[in-house]
């Protein structure tokens, strides 16, 4: 009697697992009766027909992403890289992602590397690390066309790293070396050009402060000589009038012509003093005749 009931209730439970299905928030089951779909259940719970109905695929309806292996590619400029990367994808549509292919994961993975080879031989070697987010656009691009079949939707895709080979790396590293010297020398080059000019500038100052201080300098002592000259000027001016003035007064005529008599004889005497050979006019033959002319001249100047 046990025995029978026990195993009654095991068939009911058989049952009720069969009948009673919880679907959690982030799955989506896919039901079969007899082979064929039925419908598809969200999340929540659900009743079943038992032995006709069945789960045939669970499938995850949260984000998730997926490592693409790293693989040789070759850029355009025929330089070979190792790539690899992640991406992101949701299924959108359970149904299509059960029975539109029979792995969207391998299928997305491998749609991804292939198409990463594409999009890595359009690009240059130093395009691909400059241009990595154009390159992850269009990659993503490529395989949601294609996998818009399999009720997946691609997200965004990441080249994670780049790998070029030890070859290129070492050439890379001449090339980097041989910039920074080219940079330097072209510094350095600058740095000379600027010193030359600050120093020619230097001297083109030097020049015109000189010869400003010359021109200053001469135009003072040219206005010291015009000063001079005025004053002397001046000063001979007064004493021609002055003498000009002695003149016209009684005996002043005559004392002009002892003044120039006794200068004509004080130069007569230093001509003759210097020299061996002395020639006299006629009129200074006869020395008498001087002294007369001289004691004639004397009463008048003594008036």
């Amino acid at each position: 009697m046990l025995t029978g009931i026990t195993i009654a209730a095991a068939i009911l439970f058989v049952v009720f697992l069969k009948t009673v299905v919880v679907v959690p928030m982030r799955a989506a089951y896919i039901i079969e009766r007899l082979g064929k779909y039925r419908t598809t259940l969200e999340p929540g719970i659900h009743f079943l027909v038992p032995f006709f109905d069945r789960i045939a695929y669970n499938q995850e309806v949260r984000e998730q992403v997926f490592d693409i292996p790293s693989q040789s590619c070759i850029t355009q400029d025929n330089i070979q890289v190792e790539v690899d990367g992640i991406v992101y994808l949701k299924v959108m549509d359970p149904q299509e992602a059960s029975y539109g292919i029979g792995d969207y994961r391998t299928a997305a993975v491998n749609l991804a590397q292939t198409t990463m080879r594409s999009e890595v031989g359009k690009l240059t070697l130093g395009n691909l690390f400059s241009e990595r987010e154009s390159l992850n656009e269009n990659i993503v691009k490529e395989i949601d066309v294609a996998s818009d079949s399999w009720g997946i939707k691609v997200l965004r895709y990441e080249v994670m790293n780049i790998y070029p080979s030890e070859h290129v790396v070492s050439t890379l590293e001449k090339q980097m070396e041989a910039e920074r010297e080219k940079r330097a020398e072209i510094t350095l080059a600058t740095a000379e050009k600027e010193s030359n000019i600050n120093v020619s500038e230097g001297e083109r100052q030097k020049a015109i402060n000189i010869s400003e201080g010359e021109r200053q300098r001469r135009i003072n002592v040219a206005t010291g000589k015009a000063k001079e000259i005025e004053l002397l000027a001046e000063a001979t001016a007064k004493g021609i009038a002055m003498i000009s003035k002695e003149i016209q007064r009684p005996g002043g005529q005559v004392a002009v012509k002892m003044q120039l008599l006794d200068q004509f004889i004080g130069e007569i005497g230093k001509i003759m003093h210097s020299c061996d050979i002395a020639v006299l006019p006629n009129e200074m033959a006869n020395i008498k005749g001087i002294f007369e002319g001289v004691n004639q001249v004397a009463p008048n100047i003594n008036k």
